[in-house]
């Protein structure tokens, strides 16, 4: 069986109920749940959840909640991965025979259900990766980035790099924060990391890409999503 789990607790503090907060007059969940569903890549959609708004609100839109996360996983200290061991355990325990697993988280309302596809496919082709997870090219060299001092002052990060051309410096990615498709064994395995040796990129373009931890990331995202439906890219 291949499963979506959408982390999705309810104690957001910069942007309050920033899950289920509308975003273009939808729950902000529902962009997620809907995208999983579209792609056809999973037999189930999972919602972890520690608050019962968001789990009403994450079944009107198509996903299950098989059990309420506890508490204790549920904390601005609890990372994503513990959330995903949590519920892969659960459901295992409670009999699912699962194989893999996609972590979407529920902030993505520009995530395209075709990278979704891509991803799945690039692990199911390659037996010897763990995960596939969504990256994207850095704007500008990160070997060029400069420090400030204390006093002020301002040094380069990279002394070596600083006067190279950009064409001469390695391309550099960053996490994506969309999805992360793993072997549920990989998951489960605390020896493996999403970012090793055994995993791949799923690179998406610049415009696809939206880190929503503030009111004014927010307000981005939703031009660029109204942007991006009228060219019926999403």
């Amino acid at each position: 069986m291949n499963i979506a789990i959408i982390p999705a607790r309810g104690g957001s503090k910069r942007i309050p109920n920033k899950n289920i907060k509308l975003f273009n007059g939808k729950p902000m969940i529902a962009y997620a749940i809907e995208t999983a569903i579209k792609s056809n890549c999973f037999d189930k959609v999972i919602v972890s959840t520690d608050c019962e708004e968001i789990a009403r609100i994450a079944r009107q839109y198509g996903a299950e909640i098989p059990f309420m996360r506890p508490s204790s996983l549920a904390d601005d200290f609890i990372g994503t991965t513990e959330v995903i061991r949590h519920t892969l355990t659960e459901l295992e325990t409670q009999g699912w025979t699962l194989d893999y697993c996609c972590c979407i988280y529920a902030t993505t309302p520009l995530m395209q259900a075709s990278k979704l596809i891509n991803a799945k496919q690039r692990l199911l082709n390659n037996p010897q990766l763990d995960y596939v997870f969504s990256a994207c090219e850095f704007s500008f060299p990160i070997q060029r980035a400069l420090l400030q001092n204390p006093d002020g002052g301002v040094a380069a990060y990279d002394p070596v790099s600083i006067s190279k051309r950009s064409q001469d410096l390695p391309i550099t990615y960053h996490d994506a924060g969309q999805f992360y498709w793993g072997k549920v064994n990989a998951f489960l395995d605390n020896t493996t990391t999403v970012f090793g040796l055994k995993s791949q990129m799923e690179v998406l373009p610049h415009y696809l890409v939206a880190d929503i931890d503030t009111i004014d990331d927010w307000q981005r995202a939703e031009v660029l999503y109204q942007v991006l439906k009228r060219q019926d890219k999403l």
